[in-house]
């Protein structure tokens, strides 16, 4: 439903410098969106989505864009954040470039996919031509025509190859390990399927049920590599890899595409048109090393050059930096860089020792290799409201509370997240992935299902946490707050979904018999 006030109680967006919860980053999530025109929805259908559920909440006014937070400090005495914000550009200014912000509460939901990583390549500084992250896509250049170089080959150099491929002259895509690919299956939605789903909202909905159970299923060919579904999808996707690449002329791209470690450890690609992409033949596969960018292209160790127009650079994201570059500080200047040196850990991805009133949307340890991210999200947006609720209901009481995990419950749940990984596919010695830091530990990942994780984090047991403030008393013996977590999967057999079918129809085909009987009775 539409925001019933529409005007907040509270001052937000340009209007303050003092909301009393400041969110770093924003994700929207939680409405149902039109039917789609395929089984996967594109760019364009996700973000109208996302713009149509801004206006419908007056979201606008909340947010601040062209904005980068650049540190966020606890003042022990105020009990209150204090975060320094810096323009980035437009023409309203605020107090000069930077400005500063308080709140009772912070929230990070800037996740793990959110600053770009660049290759540490002698010589990328010096070419002459348009250099672009992927994540960075300079939209205004045309890429028609030219001679383009990409470095990378995982989930968006999967996306970009086979559009690419179609508009430049010369492709050529630098790859270091080849990935698991499955097939994608997507097809159009017919116009008879998308009115079904918008006049009987509960198929769609079993539709989405049914989704989820498929996803929920892979979990142990993901997770563990000794289960017989996790020979099952390597096949599948080897056979998928032959499929698309039948002839002998491929069996040369096929050996370079072929992956030599376990699947899923690292991530997997599904794509109905890469493999096809890299077959065409303005597309060149560079297995070879990358001896040094030049002014005019890519130089091989061997020796190989590759003159370019545009090199792009698909090379992902700093994911085990979490929170990078901002300088984050807790209660007595706890910094939460130093106390991350050694890999990130928070309680339940979401909350941080040290580091009061606070709470993180996909932190570490949160991320899912199988499923949808936004069911970690959700449930971590729930968890968060609740531990907001106590503090601002605290304060609205004319009273204080400061909220933390305890050291020895963030420690034991960590070690058991870290236990659980280590016997997954994830863990293998024999590959690198952004799933893992520079110690080879793995901060990224859950240990388990989606299901699993909103069973989790669908209660909030304040003895979990070192409490603090005027209110302390109250929370430290309060029962623990629970609430019921949003059921994705299917809860109704085929057999009732059937019944239940028949039902209405039977309903409407009698009700038209008994219209039809008293209208032949009234003439």
């Amino acid at each position: 439903m539409a925001d019933p006030n529409p005007y907040p109680k509270v001052d937000y967006g340009h209007n303050v410098n003092s909301p009393e919860v400041l969110i770093i980053g924003a994700g929207i999530s939680g409405n149902s969106i039109p039917p789609p025109v395929a089984v996967h929805g594109s760019q364009e259908e996700i973000q109208d989505y996302l713009v149509q559920v801004a206006h419908k909440y007056q979201l606008y006014r909340h947010i601040r864009f062209n904005s980068s937070v650049e540190e966020a400090q606890w003042d022990d005495v105020r009990r209150r954040w204090k975060t320094t914000v810096r323009r980035l550009g437009g023409s309203e200014v605020e107090h000069g470039d930077t400005y500063s912000m308080q709140s009772e509460f912070l929230v990070s939901a800037v996740g793990q996919l959110n600053t770009p990583k660049y290759p540490k390549i002698q010589g990328l500084g010096s070419f002459r031509g348009r250099t672009m992250h992927s994540a960075r896509w300079d939209w205004s250049y045309d890429l028609r025509d030219k001679n383009i170089g990409l470095i990378g080959t995982g989930a968006t150099a999967a996306q970009i190859v086979p559009e690419v491929s179609q508009i430049c002259k010369k492709l050529v895509v630098f790859q270091r390990t080849p990935a698991w690919v499955m097939p994608r299956h997507d097809a159009p939605i017919s116009r008879a399927r998308q009115e079904t789903y918008r006049w009987l909202p509960w198929i769609r909905r079993r539709y989405r049920a049914r989704l989820m159970d498929f996803r929920e299923s892979t979990f142990d060919a993901a997770f563990d590599p000794s289960s017989t579904k996790h020979e099952l999808v390597s096949c599948i996707s080897k056979q998928h890899m032959l499929n698309q690449l039948p002839n002998p002329d491929n069996a040369s791209l096929r050996e370079k595409l072929t992956p030599h470690y376990p699947f899923s450890c690292k991530r997997i690609l599904v794509s109905d048109d890469y493999y096809p992409a890299l077959s065409q033949g303005n597309v060149t596969l560079e297995t070879g090393s990358i001896g040094e960018v030049t002014p005019n292209g890519v130089c091989m160790k061997d020796g190989a050059v590759h003159d370019l127009d545009v090199l792009i650079l698909a090379t992902g994201f700093r994911t085990t930096d979490f929170l990078y570059p901002m300088k984050v500080k807790g209660a007595d200047g706890y910094c939460l860089e130093d106390a991350w040196s050694e890999g990130a850990s928070a309680y339940l991805g979401i909350t941080v020792q040290g580091v009061p009133n606070f709470g993180m949307l996909y932190g570490p340890n949160t991320n899912l290799a199988y499923n949808s991210l936004i069911l970690q999200i959700e449930a971590q947006s729930l968890y968060i409201t609740t531990l907001i609720s106590a503090v601002l209901g605290a304060k609205r009481r004319g009273m204080t509370l400061q909220l933390q995990p305890r050291p020895g419950i963030v420690k034991a749940y960590n070690e058991e997240v870290q236990s659980r990984l280590s016997k997954s596919t994830f863990a293998d010695p024999n590959c690198t992935s952004w799933f893992k830091d520079q110690h080879g530990r793995i901060t990224t990942n859950w240990c388990g299902s989606a299901i699993q994780y909103q069973e989790r984090t669908n209660s909030v047991n304040w003895t979990d946490f070192d409490i603090s403030g005027t209110a302390a008393e109250e929370y430290r013996n309060a029962a623990p707050t629970t609430w019921k977590r949003v059921v994705e999967e299917t809860q109704v057999s085929d057999k009732m979904a059937a019944c239940y079918s028949l039902g209405i129809l039977g309903i409407g085909a009698a009700a038209l018999y008994l219209g039809r009987a008293f209208f032949l009775y009234r003439i």
